[in-house]
């Protein structure tokens, strides 16, 4: 029981370790084939978008042809693309080889979520998905170092050319250690289901990851908000009307699951404030190199790997109540903290903070996720696992486009109170102005460029006070969805929350 968690922990490790290589890479790439930011952002976009709009049909499929080889099917896909994007002749073909890519490694952690639930027993289940849950902490954890080492000492052709030799042990072990599931061949697929759910979560993740850039007023991503209002309006009410969903919307009558992944939603959405912002900080106000940016948050992600385990083995024991609050305090507290943040704040007190914070996560996410999943009768946790990943997905994007937002406008607001404040005609401005033309003529500067340089630094400075305000206001605001969902860890606290449908299942067969 226990090997073949490993060999679907591999498979799904090898996916999420491959997107977090990707993002460090991407100025790489860029230069390598000519093209531009804006192009060269659809390695990431088009595989974002392409693993959401299959994470829906991942359960229907599985039902009907069986788990194991779907599962199979999707890891031999993703190891076969890996290959190909590592032969990528141009930005085009790499675009169209990570969308591809994009499709199989969607459906690899709903489905290996599901396998789990149908070979685990379910007093073993917390423990079981903490060991799952090292494969999706670990790989962010590793990638952006690994990735930096990769392209400066290798070749960004490795990035993908390392898939290859893992998916195919992945491939190896799941097919001898994995049995297949019981199919069910009769089974109707929901093709418009399948059309319209592409339409509608394409069309919203596409409007939410590129709203900031193309600016969210604009005909384009109105649009797209406008088409995917209309399409997910009308695949909720198609779904409604099938005996055989695409997605069962209908589990949303489990209180507990729908509070459940509602939750963890909430938490998601915090949790990106960190992954998102802390690199931004890093990077653009303390100027340090992604490589050395990937060695300073590893301990966080760390911490949330060897947490996840232990918080299982708590759920095992305790449920969610105390072990929830617990993680949940400890997230709200040091996400909180991260308010404190400035240009010149000590990594020894960055590290710390994020560290504990990532032991708050890794005590409450798994919990919050899996007590969801337990109050699901055996029989639909193929559908239920598609369902709960597909909105922590929407609500990952949501979180993002939110924080970045709002890190937007505090921005635009802090530079025009500085700016106010700091006059160029005050004494403090022109102290300053002095100071920097007085260091810049020393450099043999005639003193009227010494002046015009001094202004452009001075503006400068003001500018980069602003970011790091706006960046500690954001993080302040993301605790608020860690915080609000304390009190709903009260509904979710009985351990055997996910006992009902199982006995109800056995009495009815």
């Amino acid at each position: 029981m226990w090997i073949t968690l490993i060999a679907i922990i591999l498979g799904t490790f090898v996916a999420v370790l491959n997107n977090s290589l990707i993002n460090i890479a991407l100025p790489t790439l860029v230069n390598v084939f000519g093209s531009t930011t804006q192009t060269i952002q659809w390695v990431l976009t088009g595989f974002m978008l392409a693993s959401a709009v299959v994470i829906p049909m991942s359960g229907a499929l599985g039902d009907k042809f069986g788990y194991k080889k779907v599962y199979l099917t999707t890891l031999i896909a993703f190891t076969i693309t890996s290959g190909l994007c590592g032969l990528a002749w141009s930005d085009s073909s790499l675009i169209a080889f990570r969308i591809v890519q994009g499709v199989s490694g969607g459906m690899i952690m709903p489905i290996g979520m599901a396998m789990i639930y149908m070979i685990i027993p379910r007093e073993k289940i917390g423990v079981a998905l903490g060991l799952y849950g090292i494969a999706a902490m670990v790989a962010p954890a590793v990638g952006p170092t690994l990735s930096g080492y990769l392209i400066e000492y290798f070749s960004w052709r490795m990035l993908f050319f390392m898939n290859v030799p893992v998916g195919i042990i992945a491939v190896f072990l799941c097919s001898i250690l994995l049995k297949e599931t019981p199919k069910k061949p009769d089974m109707t697929f929901d093709l418009l289901g399948a059309v319209l759910s592409v339409i509608a979560f394409g069309t919203l993740l596409l409007a939410l990851s590129k709203g900031q850039a193309e600016g969210w007023t604009s005909l384009y991503i109105v649009s797209l908000f406008f088409i995917a209002f209309f399409s997910m309006a009308l695949f909720i009410w198609v779904e409604l009307g099938k005996e055989q969903p695409l997605l069962d919307l209908r589990l949303f009558k489990i209180p507990v699951f729908t509070l459940s992944v509602f939750t963890s939603s909430f938490v998601m959405i915090g949790m990106m404030g960190g992954v998102f912002l802390i690199p931004i900080f890093l990077q653009n106000i303390q100027g340090m190199t992604a490589v050395d940016t990937g060695l300073l948050l590893m301990p966080q992600s760390v911490a949330m790997a060897l947490m996840m385990p232990v918080s299982g083995k708590l759920f095992d024991k305790y449920g969610v109540g105390p072990v929830g609050f617990i993680g949940l305090t400890i997230m709200g507290i040091t996400t909180l903290a991260l308010y404190r943040l400035t240009a010149d704040t000590p990594h020894h007190w960055l590290d710390t903070v994020l560290t504990l914070r990532g032991l708050g996560i890794g005590l409450c996410m798994m919990p919050l996720s899996t007590v969801g999943m337990n109050a699901v009768p055996r029989a639909s946790v193929g559908k239920a696992s598609s369902l709960s990943n597909v909105i922590r997905q929407v609500m990952s994007s949501l979180g993002i486009a939110i924080l970045t937002g709002i890190m937007t406008r505090q921005q635009n607001l802090h530079t025009a109170a500085i700016s106010e404040s700091v006059s160029i005609m005050s004494d403090a401005a022109n102290d300053v102005l002095k100071s920097l033309s007085g260091v810049l003529s020393l450099n043999g500067v005639d003193q009227a460029a010494a002046f015009g340089t001094a202004s452009y630094l001075l503006a400068g400075l003001i500018q980069r006070e602003a970011a790091v305000r706006a960046i500690a206001d954001t993080l302040m605001l993301s605790a608020l969805p860690v915080v609000a969902s304390i009190p709903l860890v009260y509904f979710l606290r009985k351990k055997n929350a996910g006992a009902k449908p199982e006995q109800e299942q056995k009495t009815a067969a």
